[in-house]
């Protein structure tokens, strides 16, 4: 059984940071699925961002929602870091390779 979402924070370009109450943050990429007739509502970003979380899973208005299989399967893993000139962190999803990891910041 995969973890639950215990916190989701919606991000530029469609992407969601979520938490989940095994400690890990992952970024999900929510733009595969706007092209799907069910999410095609949350193209509108004042309606993206109203991302709630119920049951460890996450939803929106208009019963539209993701569960946290999907959630935790299909987003990536993300490594906290220092930021220039901050004492808070940033994150960087990593993206995992055969033969090394390749960083991604957005």
């Amino acid at each position: 059984m995969n973890p639950y979402v215990r916190s989701v924070k919606p991000q530029d370009n469609y992407c969601l940071l979520l938490t989940f109450d095994n400690g890990e943050k992952r970024i999900f990429d929510l733009k595969p699925y706007l092209g799907r007739p069910v999410f095609t509502k949350l193209k509108s970003e004042s309606l993206f961002k109203t991302v709630r979380i119920v049951s460890g899973s996450v939803e929106w208005q208009g019963e539209i929602d993701l569960s946290y299989d999907t959630l935790y399967l299909e987003s990536k893993a993300v490594q906290s870091i220092p930021s220039q000139g901050k004492k808070t962190l940033g994150t960087i999803p990593i993206q995992k390779k055969k033969s090394h990891a390749r960083i991604v910041v957005k």
